[in-house]
């Protein structure tokens, strides 16, 4: 049986993010659903016929959010820490102790009910494709029920055991656990591996061997680097063609330049060629911990394909709104409203490999608009995505469809 199909008509300002078109910002315009998939998109006058028919009143229309880092596998509060950091306090890794052993106390029952509780706030968000990573378990028996727990629930799951050494634990033998015992008993359930390359967590010889252990057993890899100083993790991630690097406060121009190098095989326009390192750029997390704001308007002039994401996690940034992502990278980190939208949605998806993908192979591509995709997609209450930062903080997602299903509205 064909899937019923629904053409959602009258949408004044519609941001593809599919490059491949000669308009990829689309006025009064029109986009038609069939089951889970985008069937079609074009101008309103021309839109074919259909079973269910929505008029947007004029309201603009993007893809939905790719938030491709969180950590939202968690229990427990840590909202005196935020109060001594705001306070003076520096911010230092060893926090992740303290949510690791509120989680570790918390059922499988209650896990997964505040998981399910924060993708939903991340979905009215109008987050339709969502990361999350384990870290609060650091045992293999916890790092497994995390993992197993977020697959039930995230679109994508990334294995952090390398997340901290745990208190008293010898950093060596716990490299060695990360790399054999844990990752084995994770790797049903995630589909990445990543390390927080960064002093107080693990070394740069430390994170090389999680990388290489996580490669060999066929994940993609991930790394959270350069976030608290200077350090080994984007040049790393360059050396490992990483999907990503997260985080990128501190950058050399040797960093830079090593992550423009992963790209030079990419034609952005026509999307070919082998994508390079992503530099992921959390900025409610840098405001949270009152660093520096990520260099994403430097990345950009060097070449370098950036992302935005959330960080959403109970110690330094929680909170899953990419709308306020969007509009600090527009007020904030110098990248223009379309710069800004592209990364929190086609950057996110280059960031998890999740940019391609129609019908000719059953996958569905998520962070732009076209035939074939996954029919995510958001509604604002606004006429322009320009309102995203010229009106910041306001609630402007109006509608959500996720897979060609409405999640709000």
């Amino acid at each position: 049986m064909t899937p019923a199909s629904l053409l959602i008509t009258n949408i004044g300002e519609l941001s593809t993010q599919d490059h491949r078109r000669p308009d990829p910002v689309l006025r009064n315009a029109a986009i038609a659903f069939e089951g889970e998939r985008i069937s079609w998109i074009g101008p309103a006058p021309q839109a074919p016929a259909a079973d269910e028919v929505f008029d947007a009143g004029g309201r603009a229309g993007l893809p939905g959010w790719v938030d491709s880092h969180t950590h939202l596998v968690f229990a427990g509060d840590r909202s005196a820490e935020f109060e001594a950091r705001m306070a003076g306090e520096p911010y230092a890794a060893g926090g992740i102790a303290v949510t690791t052993e509120a989680t570790r106390s918390a059922s499988d029952y209650d896990l997964t009910r505040l998981l399910m509780a924060r993708a939903a706030e991340a979905a009215a968000g109008g987050t339709t494709y969502l990361e999350t990573k384990t870290g609060y378990g650091l045992t293999v028996e916890e790092e497994a029920r995390s993992a197993r727990i977020a697959s039930t629930v995230a679109d994508t799951v990334t294995f952090l055991g390398a997340h901290l050494v745990p208190p008293g634990a010898d950093p060596e033998e716990y490299t060695e656990l990360v790399c054999g015992p844990m990752l084995t008993a994770v790797r049903p359930y995630v589909q990445w591996i990543d390390v927080f390359c960064e002093e107080g967590a693990f070394t740069a010889d430390q994170s090389r061997r999680v990388l290489a252990a996580g490669q060999a057993a066929g994940l993609g890899l991930r790394v959270h680097g350069n976030q608290l100083g200077p350090g080994a993790g984007a040049a790393l991630a360059a050396e490992f063609g990483a999907a990503s690097v997260d985080h990128v406060n501190h950058l050399s121009d040797a960093d830079v330049a090593a992550l423009a190098g992963t790209w030079t095989d990419w034609d952005g326009t026509a999307g070919t060629g082998t994508p390079g390192t992503v530099a992921t750029c959390l900025p409610a997390c840098d405001l949270s911990t009152l660093a520096p704001l990520a260099p994403a308007r430097r990345l950009l002039d060097a070449g370098v394909k950036v992302a935005l994401a959330s960080n959403c996690n109970p110690g330094t940034s929680f909170t899953s709104s990419m709308n306020f992502c969007v509009a600090t990278a527009v007020l904030q980190m110098g990248l223009t409203v379309a710069e800004a939208v592209r990364a929190a949605t086609y950057g996110g998806a280059l960031a998890l490999r999740v940019h391609t993908g129609e019908d000719r192979d059953g996958a569905r591509a998520v962070g732009s608009l076209a035939v074939g995709h996954r029919a995510d997609l958001q509604l604002l209450n606004a006429p322009s995505a320009a309102h995203l930062a010229y009106r910041p903080g306001m609630p402007l997602t109006g509608m959500v469809f996720r897979a060609g299903e409405p999640v709000r509205g």
